[in-house]
């Protein structure tokens, strides 16, 4: 049976006059979703979502009504069925949106679901309840995710339960810590090993982690995630016994050699989970009581590379957009390490990425593989560093080049040359703001008349936590609080929010992160001051004059829209001069 379309059918009707009745949606706009289902396919329900002219919950309350079906506004952890969970796998239960929640006297089992009109999974639950009655509730598509977290999470799958499995096999462990490497191999292939490190993998992916920590002491080892730039226990300790096969197990899915243990090691894991392609990151770290192990997850995905996604304005767009159209110059990005650097250039030649373009990079290393584009890791063991890999690929024909850093004068200026001769090349810069790339390269040793007439624009950028949608506190700020973002108070209230805490953003007030960017366009004036190498400060004044926008001006600019906070834009952002009114 195949998920219902909504039009024609007089289900559809009854639920689109329902909505028309109940909340603000006009005739227009359900005409124009019909349109658009007529070109597109699909619901027009969803059609009616993604224009925002009615709510999830609208659309709850209308279903209910039509179907009449109970809707819960919130799942706590004891409204779940444990048993029922156990034979529902977690990708299922995600995928089509359901978490079950009882088995009454009668046999009835009650599942909640965010799409009461998809019948295709109901005939499947009847199967895995072995032809049981399936009662249908509604809730929301943020209750339903929260519930399968906290349910799964809490089951004999969960991280902790495997942790108690692996550590229950005493033999094992003592086996373990006296074997030599060929055994620890055996070990590391034990069932409940596997287990608990694929589990600690898919956790960290449903928190969205991006990196995971495992940190061993004398008595255990603490496992840490980054998620949103700040590191979180979301697990209890592991027992210290199982940190050699842990470390072992990880090696063997990273090739690296697990009998090697006094020397730090690097290696790449490519990894589905929850039908998502990931590349891992892999670094080992002998210390004390053993091997630190860091993983970066890197999702393989396109969706990261969408430069409106990063946080990037439209003006901003549009002159990213001129600057990467060009033939020939250098663009430079700068910032420290995590700031997003290498996403923001990925994004941009994603967007150039066509098959009348030769596209090649050099990176250290290839953090993200770019279909239609040639990328090099440099390889310093063999010769291959950012300079003489640079200076093959321009024997390559190539049309761009990104150079992952420019670490020497000797790449410097292998790129200015190649930009000189009609290349277009993208490269990062470790400094504090834009204006400082060029006194950067100047203190390299790079000429200041050959950095003025290459480069065409540098673009600084920090990396901000987004405020939560779902429990952002709005407040009246303080004239204090507008001027340390560079905001002149007006003549009247400024409403700006604040981080509060729930269940989606795991009570700390955030759910994600956004670029904020300071783009500086070299024009004549700017080259003028570049060829008599003044200081950064010099120029700095000179690019806000002719409009550019600071990196504080920028993250004052999405405080004011409600996207982050005064505090994230403080804590990324140095102190300016510079205020602005609004």
């Amino acid at each position: 049976m195949s998920q219902a379309t909504d039009s024609p059918g007089p289900a559809s009707y009854d639920v689109c006059q329902i909505l028309l009745a109940s909340t603000g949606l006009t005739p227009e706009q359900l005409d124009a979703a019909r349109d658009e289902q007529a070109e597109k396919g699909g619901r027009v329900v969803d059609h009616l979502l993604s224009a925002g002219h009615v709510s999830s919950d609208e659309l709850l309350a209308a279903w209910s009504r039509q179907l009449d079906l109970v809707v819960r506004p919130q799942i706590r952890a004891e409204d779940v069925d444990d048993e029922l969970i156990e034979k529902i796998p977690i990708a299922f239960a995600k995928n089509h949106g359901i978490v079950p929640l009882r088995r009454d006297a009668d046999g009835i089992v009650y599942i909640a679901t965010s799409n009461p009109m998809e019948t295709d999974p109901l005939d499947d639950l009847r199967l895995i309840f072995e032809g049981a009655e399936i009662q249908l509730e509604l809730a929301n598509q943020r209750t339903i995710l929260g519930a399968i977290n906290e349910a799964y999470d809490r089951g004999p799958g969960s991280t902790d339960a495997l942790a108690e499995d692996a550590a229950g096999d005493l033999d094992f462990l003592t086996s373990e810590f006296s074997s030599e490497p060929e055994d620890l191999l055996d070990a590391a292939d034990d069932a409940p090993i596997i287990k608990l490190v694929n589990s600690l993998l898919q956790h960290a992916v449903k928190e969205r982690a991006s990196d995971v920590h495992l940190e061993p002491s004398e008595s255990e080892i603490r496992v840490r995630f980054r998620i949103d730039d700040v590191l979180y226990e979301p697990i209890k300790p592991l027992p210290s016994a199982l940190h050699a096969s842990i470390v072992s197990r990880i090696k063997i899915m990273g090739g690296l050699n697990i009998a090697e243990k006094r020397l730090p090691q690097d290696g790449r894991i490519r990894l589905k989970i929850a039908g998502r392609d990931y590349d891992v990151r892999l670094s080992t770290l002998p210390i004390a009581y053993g091997e630190r192990v860091v993983m970066r997850l890197l999702p393989r995905t396109q969706e990261m590379l969408d430069l409106e996604k990063i946080g990037f304005g439209k003006e901003q767009l549009r002159a990213l957009n001129r600057l990467i159209a060009r033939p020939n110059g250098i663009i430079l990005v700068t910032g420290p390490t995590g700031s997003g650097k290498t996403t923001t250039l990925y994004g941009a030649l994603s967007r150039i990425n066509a098959t009348d373009k030769n596209i090649i990079t050099i990176e250290d290393p290839v953090e993200i593989q770019l279909k239609g584009i040639g990328q090099i890791e440099v390889n310093p063991k063999v010769g291959l560093t950012f300079a003489a890999g640079l200076r093959s690929v321009l024997r390559q024909d190539p049309n761009v080049i990104l150079v992952g850093e420019i670490r020497d004068v000797e790449t410097a200026e292998i790129a200015i040359q190649a930009s000189l001769t009609g290349h277009l090349v993208f490269s990062t810069l470790h400094t504090n703001d834009a204006p400082s790339a060029i006194t950067r390269l100047v203190d390299m040793g790079v000429e200041p008349f050959l950095v003025g007439s290459s480069l065409v624009a540098v673009l600084a950028q920090r990396l901000v936590r987004v405020l939560c949608t779902e429990c952002r506190e709005a407040y009246v700020a303080s004239d204090e609080e507008l001027r340390e973002i560079g905001v002149k108070p007006p003549q009247r209230d400024v409403t700006l929010y604040r981080a509060h805490g729930c269940a989606r953003c795991n009570h700390t007030g955030y759910h994600g992160r956004m670029g904020i960017f300071e783009l500086m366009l070299i024009d004549d004036d700017i080259r003028a001051l570049v060829s008599q190498n003044v200081d950064s400060k010099t120029i700095k004044h000179k690019a806000t004059q002719k409009g550019m926008h600071t990196l504080r001006s920028d993250g004052a600019v999405k405080v004011l829209r409600g996207q982050t906070s005064v505090a994230e834009v403080l804590r990324a952002t140095e102190e300016e001069g510079a205020v602005a009114q609004i």
